[in-house]
């Protein structure tokens, strides 16, 4: 059910109160010719909530979770930084400090607070945003937290903060989204494993590849080929 629309600043805001998945009533909406570069999808309870594979994402009521709908002619895989630049901007707007963990989860003290998911449909990005924030499922994988935790917040007030920052880094240049993501990366320096071998993390380039050396050479990698050496208590 719709609870309302709102035009913000350069976002069109659709506000439901239950849905099945807002990635994927944005992307119907795409497919029915009613998007536009700006769209957003807010919902108060997902049923069906997924995050990056298929993995079922839980969506309790007083959490975060909203599709960015963005023009995408070209494609451009450096949006997954932008994302995680941003919310990382977010949490550190009400005093909480995290890390990024390649390519764009956020981590509070080694737990995962925000998933972030990239979907392409036609000649648009559908960008997914799921932030804990008055709770956090229990995961047997990784440790999870909630911005609660930390602070007293409001779930409208992170989405305010939200659209300000996903708004200021998407016109940033990457060079600066490069260097904001590097400072908050996790593992940088570090030995991963890529392929079953060790090798050391050393960034990301222009281009937004993650950057690798094996046995002395550089090696440039996309999407989720790496493990970064975390237990369960640092959130892998």
């Amino acid at each position: 059910m719709m609870v309302g629309y709102i035009a913000l600043g350069n976002y069109k805001l659709i506000s439901l109160q239950r849905v099945d998945s807002t990635q994927n009533h944005a992307q119907q909406m795409i497919l029915d010719g009613r998007a536009v570069d700006g769209t957003v999808i807010l919902a108060d309870v997902q049923t069906a909530g997924r995050g990056r594979h298929a993995r079922r994402w839980v969506s309790s009521s007083g959490n975060l979770y909203a599709s960015f709908i963005f023009d995408a002619v070209p494609r451009d895989a450096r949006l997954a930084y932008v994302a995680a630049v941003a919310v990382a901007d977010v949490m550190a707007s009400f005093g909480i400090e995290c890390g990024i963990k390649w390519p764009n989860d956020i981590l509070i003290n080694g737990a995962k607070v925000c998933g972030i998911l990239i979907e392409y449909v036609g000649d648009f990005a559908v960008l997914g945003v799921g932030i804990n924030i008055m709770s956090a499922p229990e995961i047997s994988e990784y440790a999870t937290t909630y911005m609660a935790k930390y602070i007293s917040v409001t779930r409208d007030a992170v989405m305010g903060q939200l659209m300000r920052a996903l708004e200021k880094w998407r016109m940033a240049d990457f060079s600066q989204v490069r260097d904001a993501w590097m400072q908050r990366a996790l593992g940088l320096g570090q030995d991963v494993i890529y392929r079953g071998k060790c090798a050391q993390m050393c960034g990301i380039n222009a281009d937004g590849a993650l950057v690798l050396r094996q046995d002395g050479k550089e090696i440039l990698v996309w999407g989720d080929e790496i493990r970064m050496n975390f237990s369960k208590k640092s959130g892998e």
